[in-house]
């Protein structure tokens, strides 16, 4: 818009010197014999057909001699002849001062600040020597409002253009702005977490863009894999480092508890016992046989000895547990809806749920509780262990189960690794629920139906 009020305005200097030019060598005869009548006709010659809001047309033309005096114009009404030309207006003041000098000087253009016309003047030289000055007044309004209307059409013209392009535009946006920003935001997730996959609805063409999120989704499953190796590899080691920890001791362990179990054997065969020391006998030997069983279940080439799940192994975990929960101050239920006799290894299952619900009263605030239930249903055995406590956050649920791993004070990290383990053993399972206030762990071992059952 600049560019057009700056070529229009140079349009209007370029009708005006041709103009005066013209003028200027027919009114030179005039001037030189004074014949003031012939210098009206011709400089009154562009005004007949005159169209007042044509910027380049002008309003008044007339001739100022050298002493600054009127000579002749179109409009002698307002600037009649003999007249100075200051007396003409304020910026005809300014107007004389720029036409003064008696040297000859090209078209000039005048401008007087805070006027309200615009003057060409053309020198008129004859022989070599200025005989006067040619004036062109035109209308600084009329060349806005030619401006203003041109302004007008372009502005219209541009606001039909933006409401094509717009729709363009945001169409684009969508279809590329959007998929990037997305893109941008999930590669800084990288250095805190592995990234998700970008959804292939989010951009499904194929053109460079599309290439680039599909090396994306390359480069995430890439990342995830590594970092399930690397979870594997870090894993593999610590189980290393059981088999060698479990297989340098577990000889030292073997040897006395064989000793013990022997005394056991020959004082039930010898003594003279009474009840109470009977069942309290009892409790040691599976206590011992379950020790026997867990340290061969954490050496791979060892064979265990099975023996079958009964219900006082399960009711025998209580009378393990309930000193610790009532020291803690921890109430501790367990309900045991089981037959005599499941055709399930007792000790690895012992071991599961004495460890279950020892992490259990040890997470259990004091004052809280611990709930056990172990059932039978659809050729399972079910245990379920909840308490109370403070839940386990999200991002150590996903290591829970390896070994040397503990986020509690005190542990060593080996006990839920050894009875997922032991579950993993008897081709079983376990789940973690975690609510606001309740931990949850359900394990499901499945019972051998071609063994001799209860």
């Amino acid at each position: 818009m600049y560019q057009a009020y700056t070529d229009l305005k140079s349009t209007l200097v370029t009708s005006a010197t041709s103009l005066g030019s013209t003028l200027a060598q027919t009114l030179i005869p005039s001037l030189l014999h004074d014949d003031v009548w012939r210098g009206y006709e011709i400089v009154r010659a562009p005004f007949r057909e005159r169209d007042p809001d044509n910027p380049v047309q002008p309003e008044v033309a007339m001739v100022v001699t050298t002493s600054q005096i009127i000579f002749v114009s179109s409009d002698p009404d307002h600037y009649p002849m003999l007249q100075e030309v200051r007396a003409a207006g304020r910026d005809f003041a300014q107007l004389a001062d720029a036409i003064a000098p008696s040297e000859i000087v090209p078209v000039m253009v005048v401008e007087p600040a805070d006027s309200e016309r615009l003057f060409v003047a053309v020198p008129m030289i004859d022989g070599g020597a200025r005989l006067g000055t040619l004036l062109l007044v035109y209308s600084r309004s009329a060349l806005y409002a030619m401006f203003l209307r041109s302004a007008l059409g372009a502005g219209l013209l541009g606001l039909v253009v933006l409401a094509i392009l717009l729709p363009i535009n945001w169409y684009w946006g969508q279809r590329m702005a959007t998929p990037l920003v997305r893109l941008a935001q999930r590669m800084d997730e990288i250095p805190d977490r592995l990234p998700e996959h970008l959804e292939p609805e989010l951009y499904n063409y194929h053109d460079e863009l599309g290439r680039l999120f599909e090396a994306y989704n390359r480069m995430v499953e890439a990342l995830h894999e590594k970092a399930l190796l690397e979870r594997g590899i870090v894993s593999a080691e610590r189980l290393a480092a059981v088999g060698r920890l479990t297989a340098g001791i577990a000889h030292e362990i073997n040897n006395p508890l064989a000793g013990m179990l022997t005394a056991l054997d020959t004082l039930k065969l010898h003594g003279d016992l009474d009840q109470r020391t009977q069942r309290t006998l009892g409790l040691l030997e599976r206590g011992l046989l379950q020790v026997r069983d867990t340290v061969a279940a954490l050496l791979v080439e060892a064979r265990q000895e099975k023996r079958d799940l009964g219900r006082q192994d399960l009711l025998d975990v209580k009378t393990l547990l309930q000193p610790a929960a009532a020291k803690r101050g921890v109430r501790l239920e367990v309900e045991v809806d089981v037959a005599s006799l499941l055709p399930v290894p007792a000790g690895p299952v012992r071991q599961v749920l004495i460890n279950l619900l020892n992490n259990a009263v040890a997470a259990a605030e004091p004052g809280g509780w611990v709930h056990c239930v172990v059932t039978s249903s659809d050729g399972n055995l079910l245990m379920e262990v909840r308490n109370s406590g403070e839940p386990i956050p999200p991002e150590h649920l996903e290591h829970l189960f390896e070994p040397f791993v503990s986020y509690r004070q005190g542990g060593h990290g080996l006990g839920l690794w050894v009875t997922y383990q032991l579950v993993s053993q008897m081709m079983g399972r376990i789940e973690v629920v975690c609510d606001e206030q309740i931990i949850g762990f359900t394990v499901s071992v499945p019972l051998e139906r071609d063994e001799v059952t209860a």
